[in-house]
């Protein structure tokens, strides 16, 4: 195994989603056999839009973590844990805040683009953005330098959150000493995935999300109000498949059938509703592996807290070992013997 060590982070706001699934999760199972992973249910930063809900964040660490060892995370290859278990994250947040003036932080393109969202959603004061909804990227550079971690994978989306990170690494060391390492992206292999209304971004918020733990049920009503060719008006219309949705999703769970599914949307010679019924025996068939683990997890809720509790007994120990080095360069290790 390569000894560099990975860190991702996850935010316990609700069950996951495809998005995740293809946008993350997929690629974590295949990198937790190259890397030392270490896999963050970030608690504290979901507190960030729902410091009021606690009860909401704390329920959903086990949902997280049920979706994340469903989805084939290994807890014998890959280290899970609670970030609101480990204060060393916190005390490097406060820190790290020294070397990050306000304006960068406004200027992080992530960031202003959620800071933008609230705005619409609030009102455009901006005042209901917290401090610690925009030191968000202060706290990921904690959670990744905690861990030394040296592989951060990340959509292009993520790449400016990671860029600060750096930056802080570079000014830290240049001030006290070479003391932390410099993370390095692993861009996931699919962009972020699209709702199925055609919105670019998959989300609860949006309703337009497939979970991994939806029924049979709930995924039929979804697909079948998935978004389709607006020109396409009657059943053997021929139709552009490249905007519709349906088979947007079939290009990620369809394999051989798509060439067939592709000539007859344009031919005309299939209906949206029959795509679609194929859409969900097929989404249904990918899901099942998954649920079936799920719900193995389900019925044995004190298996998931173990393995929560042991990965971040483990996580504890390199945080310990970091901040130990980082209070030694910034001169705060004080009553330490021999130093």
């Amino acid at each position: 195994m390569n000894q560099k060590n990975l860190l991702t982070g996850i935010r316990p706001t609700g069950k996951l989603h495809l998005g995740h699934y293809f946008g993350s999760i997929k690629n974590l199972v295949k990198l937790q056999n190259e890397y030392q992973s270490y896999i963050e249910i970030a608690d504290v930063q979901a507190l960030t839009d729902n410091f009021d809900h606690p009860e909401k964040v704390r329920l959903n660490v086990r949902e997280v973590a049920m979706d994340l060892l469903a989805s084939g995370i290994d807890p014998k290859k890959a280290t899970m844990f609670i970030q609101s278990m480990i204060p060393e994250i916190a005390e490097l947040t406060v820190y790290y805040s020294n070397h990050v003036t306000v304006s960068r932080l406004h200027r992080n393109p992530t960031v202003k683009n959620e800071i933008n969202q609230k705005k619409e959603l609030f009102g455009n004061t901006g005042e209901s953005v917290t401090y610690g909804f925009l030191g968000y990227p202060v706290s990921q550079a904690a959670d990744i330098t905690a861990f030394r971690g040296e592989v951060v994978p990340v959509g292009e989306d993520q790449l400016p959150l990671l860029e600060q990170c750096r930056e802080i690494v570079r000014k830290f060391n240049h001030i006290y000493g070479d003391t932390l390492k410099e993370p390095e992206a692993v861009l996931s292999e699919h962009k972020r995935i699209k709702g199925l209304d055609g919105n670019e971004k998959m989300g609860k918020s949006l309703g337009n999300a497939i979970y991994l733990a939806d029924s049979p049920e709930e995924i039929t009503k979804k697909v079948m109000g998935a978004v389709t060719d607006p020109n396409k008006i009657k059943k053997d219309d021929p139709a552009n498949p490249e905007v519709c949705m349906v088979y947007y999703y079939h290009k990620l769970m369809s394999g051989k059938e798509l060439d067939t599914i592709c000539k007859e949307c344009k031919s005309g010679a299939r209906g949206c509703v029959a795509c679609k019924k194929q859409l969900i025996k097929n989404m249904m068939e990918f899901l099942k592996p998954i649920q079936e683990k799920r719900h193995y997890y389900e019925q044995h809720p004190e298996e998931v807290d173990k393995i929560l509790e042991e990965g971040t007994k483990e996580a504890q120990k390199i945080a310990t070992s970091v901040m130990k080095d980082v209070r030694k360069s910034m001169k705060l290790n004080y009553f330490e013997t021999g130093e």
